[in-house]
């Protein structure tokens, strides 16, 4: 991506004509007037030249839309909800300025899945390497959902190399910190050291209950993704990995001896590991030890891996829905769960491409200008997504105000 694809010229067009503001705040404010989930609202600005606003705060949609073009801004980060405005937290008395709600989120980013990708590295992701995230989306929503009963999951595509997970349930925009931090390290499998075990079962114990849905989906990733397509054990650092997670030294020099000087691919290693399994008696403890084992490797290997931190703490910001990645220039977009399989980042629409059909589209018999260009479903989608919540929170209501009679 040129660097014409963020221009300032170009990113003024887009906060002008194509941003989806009134989308952004019936997300943030769960209302369609101004409420204090919007007022309250800590919105931070990345400036060129590495310039940040902080705590900047708006009274509706239209003092915020000015300020944006105003400032045309690389990117901009959702923060807190906090006691009071941020705009005003220089006049708060001492102690009285605190975050008091925002959305519990989720960062996965594809370079923690270095150490076992082997067609791109760093910042590069291809429509191969997506599929880790692919297969940690699915877990992760299907997680939540079923562990923890929250129902409004936004999945928005990062714009480059990842993705992120705004939950707007109510009883999720109030968690404390320590709350969070709770959900976050249960839901931690994998240990981001790659030369230690996993310890996924805390000692001895069973694999937990909450894995075993994930586990029996992630076999079959293991299969196509990892032992096939990219071929994780083939090279002798990858078989060498894969050993290091094996807890028996017996069958470790075995497969180390019988790899040695050739280059059998990682289905021909797995069914080696798994033969080795089948020379222990059935009902043995080591059967059983290698068998756990077995699923702790599927589990390292396709499981989610959280970026902890962005999860812990209500005052850490995240970049908006519908913000333009400065890098690629591709628009960070909501994904759908369902479809997340067969999501191609390289085919997200750029900024530079939205404007350009913008100019060539000469049917002016739209409400807004996004819906003119290949931006519609995806603020389409959020704003199905926001009449979900705002649903939801008139229910709420009406039920408050029955208790009342």
């Amino acid at each position: 991506m040129t660097d014409n694809a963020v221009s300032p010229e170009l990113m003024d067009v887009f906060y002008r004509r194509l941003f989806p503001y009134k989308s952004i705040f019936h997300w943030l404010n769960h209302a369609p007037t101004p409420e204090d989930y919007f007022t309250k609202r800590e919105i931070a600005f990345n400036l060129p030249n590495d310039v940040m606003l902080r705590y900047r705060s708006y009274l509706d949609v239209d003092e915020f839309k000015n300020e944006v073009c105003k400032l045309a801004p690389t990117r901009f980060e959702i923060g807190p909800v906090y006691t009071s405005r941020p705009r005003d937290k220089k006049t708060a008395r001492q102690g009285t300025f605190n975050p008091v709600a925002r959305e519990l989120v989720f960062d996965i980013d594809m370079t923690d899945y270095d150490p076992i990708r082997t067609c791109c590295s760093s910042a590069e992701i291809c429509k191969r390497c997506w599929a880790f995230i692919a297969a940690a989306v699915r877990i992760l929503d299907e997680a939540i959902r079923d562990q923890f009963g929250y129902e409004h999951l936004l999945w928005v595509y990062s714009g480059r190399r990842g993705i992120h997970l705004w939950i707007s349930d109510p009883e999720a925009m109030v968690l404390t910190d320590e709350q969070r931090k709770a959900i976050v390290n249960w839901l931690s499998v994998v240990q981001k050291d790659e030369s230690k075990r996993p310890n996924i079962r805390f000692g001895s114990r069973p694999l937990p209950a909450s894995l075993k849905p994930a586990l029996d989906h992630l076999a079959y990733v293991f299969a196509d993704l990892i032992l096939v397509d990219q071929d994780c054990f083939l090279s002798e650092k990858g078989s060498e990995a894969l050993l290091r997670l094996i807890p028996d030294t017996r069958i470790v020099e075995t497969l180390r001896n019988d790899w040695a000087g050739e280059s059998s691919g990682s289905a021909a290693k797995w069914q080696a590991f798994k033969a080795q399994i089948k020379t222990y008696k059935k009902d043995s403890s080591a059967r059983a030890q290698l068998i756990a084992a077995m699923e702790d490797i599927i589990l390292q290997y396709t499981y989610p891996r959280l970026d902890e931190n962005v999860s812990k703490k209500r005052n850490h910001l995240l970049k908006a829905p519908f913000c333009v990645h400065p890098k690629t220039g591709r628009i960070c977009v909501p994904v759908d769960p369902k479809t997340i399989k067969t999501f191609d980042p390289e085919s997200v629409p750029t900024v530079a491409q939205l404007i350009a059909e913008l100019d060539n589209d000469t049917d002016s018999q739209h409400h807004s200008d996004w819906e003119r260009t290949s931006l519609k479903p995806y603020v389409e989608m959020l704003d199905k997504h926001n009449q979900r919540i705002m649903d939801h929170e008139r229910k709420i209501r009406r039920g408050a105000e029955d208790m009342t009679w």
